[in-house]
């Protein structure tokens, strides 16, 4: 995937997990996915715990991660090097 554009897998929808975002078509909240992956960065048991899920939505995930940060640094969000996070 080129420039990955996290809002097309990204949502918020007040009447959808109250409000958080999550992955579209899904109920997983981003959130979830990166505390998983936050205690133990292994895709095979994300996926194993969240089947529905793609690389793409993962990566979506950390993206949508980034910008936040960004944003609530005041500067908008730094494009990568085709790496969803950069150091």
């Amino acid at each position: 995937m080129a420039k990955l554009q996290y809002r097309q897998r990204i949502t918020q929808d007040p009447n959808v997990m109250v409000g958080k975002p999550v992955v579209k078509g899904t109920r997983i909240p981003v959130e979830k996915v990166l505390d998983q992956l936050a205690y133990k960065p292994d895709l095979n048991e994300l996926f194993a715990i969240y089947p529905e899920l793609t690389v793409d939505d993962v990566k979506a995930c950390l993206a949508y991660a980034q910008a936040a940060i960004a944003e609530k640094r005041g500067r908008p969000p730094r494009r990568t090097s085709g790496h969803p996070v950069a150091a």
